[in-house]
């Protein structure tokens, strides 16, 4: 069963741009998730994930500076959950999750919005592709 995706363009575009920048930062997994049905906030979840967490601030930095300079947008916010373990960046339409991979597979956020559609973002991380699921 197809799920219709609801995101807008424009949202899509964004987490095109935050995907891309994290696949080139070597995430281990990234994951679009439209949860625009789900959530007035917010269209996309991006969740992206590394298995250090070095690597998971570069993502971070990789992410914003992306943003920054391809979309000329900054974050709302910010918050870490230790350091480099969980970082959340809000972007208004697209809320970027990087993740320690030992984080990602505890919290499994992909399992909590599971009724969401995948999207297909056409970047790959170097275990999974966004859609695949």
């Amino acid at each position: 069963m197809t799920q219709h995706v609801a995101a807008t363009q424009q949202a899509i575009d964004l987490a095109t741009i935050a995907a891309r920048a994290a696949a080139d930062k070597l995430a281990t997994t990234i994951t679009g998730l439209d949860v625009s049905g789900q959530m007035p906030l917010t269209d996309i979840f991006l969740i992206v994930s590394a298995d250090n967490e070095r690597q998971v601030q570069a993502i971070v930095d990789a992410v914003e500076e992306a943003m920054r300079e391809q979309a000329d947008t900054k974050p709302l916010r910010r918050e870490g959950n230790g350091p480099g373990r969980w970082v959340l960046i809000d972007f208004g339409d697209v809320v970027v999750h990087a993740q320690h991979d030992e984080e990602r597979d505890f919290y499994d956020l992909e399992r909590l919005w599971r009724d969401c559609p995948h999207l297909d973002l056409g970047v790959v991380g170097s275990q999974q592709t966004i859609g695949d699921q």
